[in-house]
């Protein structure tokens, strides 16, 4: 059964949202997760006012950090659009932008079998739940984001046809989001749609942002008073050893001695990423659902002998320093909701190239 938008009672605090005019322009979040869309949506300054997530610790999350926004916990496929322009007092065609990032485990180039056969998952065909509601909300722009396979994947030729056909006009490019200000190398397929003028993407920024930039500032992890970079890290002795080994400054486990190099890593060439340590002056390597553990990629820090905390996964994925991330929903979760969260410095820069459309168009 569809059903209307669940609240929480969580403590209202003032928000961007809260302080702007009427006549800001206005967005919805589909696929939410903890809020990287929304986030730079509002740093954009769209008036988020409804959101969709079905997982509920990330929408626990969402809701901290977005009280105002009314949230769907359900099934997108449960959610009406008639349900959410009643409940945001909307007409058809009103609102000015809809987003969203479905699930992209199915497109995924690790989700193959023996890199010829793509596995199937049903989360692939979310997209035509996004699609649904964009035909039936009608907005005025359409902003989807996803892995780079969803551009060559045939349900994104559907998906596009069918805006095309209810008089969308449309840009899609696989783009890297340190080129737009997020300090790692992320690259995603960004789809802008829009009926009311030409759709455009941002503009690269003239300048990377580093590890340095992004992390150096911050106290030392353990003993800061942030619950989120204050996480313990647990290694047996033999790992902490072979930490203290792997260089400062962007070294890899390369450089180990033999009695430390594990036997798969000696039998194999890829995944070199394993084990090495983040450059300062760099961009970070992609923030991934396992960026707390040295032995899913280059997430050891640059000078100290640990992997990165998730507060530093956070912020190297551009959330703001404020954003909350409860420590108590444990640390395997919270990595999953910061691996899989839209950047929202990459989010905000196309946002805002849609706004100067809406604003000329």
């Amino acid at each position: 059964m569809r059903t209307e938008p669940i609240r929480t009672d969580l403590p209202a605090h003032e928000t961007v949202q809260e302080s702007m005019p009427k006549h800001q322009a206005t967005a919805f979040d589909c696929f939410a997760g903890c809020g990287g869309m929304t986030e730079g949506f509002k740093q954009a300054g769209y008036n988020v006012i409804g959101a969709v997530e079905i997982d509920a610790r990330a929408a626990d999350v969402y809701t901290l950090n977005h009280p105002s926004v009314q949230v769907w916990r359900e099934d997108i496929s449960q959610v009406t659009a008639e349900s959410i322009l009643h409940a945001l007092n909307l007409a058809k065609g009103e609102l000015d932008l809809l987003g969203g990032c479905p699930p992209c485990q199915g497109f995924s180039r690790l989700r193959t079998k023996n890199g010829r056969r793509r596995v199937r998952d049903e989360r692939n065909d979310l997209i035509f739940e996004f699609q649904r509601l964009v035909l039936e909300l009608w907005p005025r722009h359409v902003m989807l984001e996803n892995v780079p396979r969803l551009i060559s994947d045939r349900r994104h030729r559907l998906f596009t046809q069918a805006l095309k056909n209810a008089g969308y006009v449309i840009k899609a490019r696989v783009l890297n989001v340190a080129q737009y200000g997020v300090p790692q190398r992320r690259r995603r397929a960004v789809v802008i749609a829009s009926r009311v003028s030409e759709p455009r993407l941002a503009d690269e920024v003239c300048r990377l942002v580093t590890v340095r930039e992004a992390i150096g500032l911050l106290g030392p992890a353990g003993r800061s008073g942030d619950a989120l970079h204050d996480l313990p890290e647990h290694r047996s002795v033999r790992v902490r050893e072979r930490i203290r080994n792997i260089p400062k400054d962007g070294g890899g486990r390369s450089s180990l001695p033999a009695h430390l190099t594990l036997k798969c890593h000696g039998e194999s060439d890829g995944f070199g990423d394993v084990y090495g340590r983040m450059a300062w002056d760099e961009v970070a390597p992609t923030i991934t659902t396992g960026c707390f553990n040295p032995s899913k990629g280059r997430f050891l820090h640059p000078s100290e002998n640990r992997a990165i905390t998730l507060r530093e996964a956070a912020l190297l994925q551009s959330f703001p320093l404020t954003y909350k991330f409860p420590a108590n929903i444990g640390k395997v979760k919270l990595a999953e909701m910061i691996g899989n969260a839209l950047p929202p410095a990459f989010i905000r820069a196309h946002s805002l190239a849609l706004r100067e459309r809406r604003r000329h168009g």
